[in-house]
């Protein structure tokens, strides 16, 4: 068991310090690094993302909530730009657990990628494309296209799913249950409390 919480211990560090956002490479990262390589006594992400969490508070407690204030506010800036698409914040800007390599994840809605595509162009927004693999309910998986852009220092991840997509989130990496997505307005409430 004590392997087990170390394993999660030097994958969060992992994660905070080398910016790694795959559960499953950090874990098997720091199990080589404390030497068990072959141990099957892996921690759940859930433990890791804890462990990333308490990460940010001992080590970078100030740096950390500066740092995720600027990037949700990042987020509300982007969400607002983005409004015709119906955004919604995702992943570690949402969770709290983001640190200096993180990305902010928004899910968008439209009827087509395209339509995001010619936006952005529209706005002479440089992008790049690329796909990404989502589990959805029960076992099924599902590949949707994401853009991934610059907002000032940020990375901007957008996923666009179909518009009737909102109903059903895909499964988080972290636990397996559906994504949590935060509107605008909850994003601001975030921001508010943290003042």
């Amino acid at each position: 068991m004590q392997m087990r919480a170390r394993i999660a211990q030097e994958a969060a560090r992992l994660m905070a310090e080398q910016g790694i956002t795959d559960f499953y490479v950090a874990k098997r990262k720091a199990a080589r690094h404390l030497g068990a390589p072959d141990t099957r006594n892996m921690p759940r992400n859930a433990e890791v993302e804890e462990a990333l969490a308490s990460y940010h508070r001992l080590f970078h407690a100030s740096e950390q909530a500066e740092h995720l204030a600027e990037l949700r506010t990042s987020a509300t800036q982007a969400m607002r730009f983005l409004e015709d698409f119906s955004p919604r914040l995702v992943g570690s800007v949402l969770s709290g657990t983001a640190g200096p390599h993180s990305d902010i994840n928004l899910h968008l809605f439209a009827d087509t990628a395209e339509q995001v595509a010619m936006f952005l162009m529209e706005q002479n927004i440089p992008y790049d494309s690329k796909l990404k693999r989502f589990r959805l309910g029960g076992d099924e998986t599902q590949e949707f296209p994401v853009f991934g852009f610059r907002a000032g220092e940020h990375p901007v991840e957008l996923t666009v799913f179909p518009s009737e997509g909102r109903r059903e989130a895909p499964r988080s990496p972290v636990d397996g249950k559906p994504m949590r997505r935060a509107s605008l307005t909850d994003v601001e409430f975030l921001l508010n409390e943290a003042k």
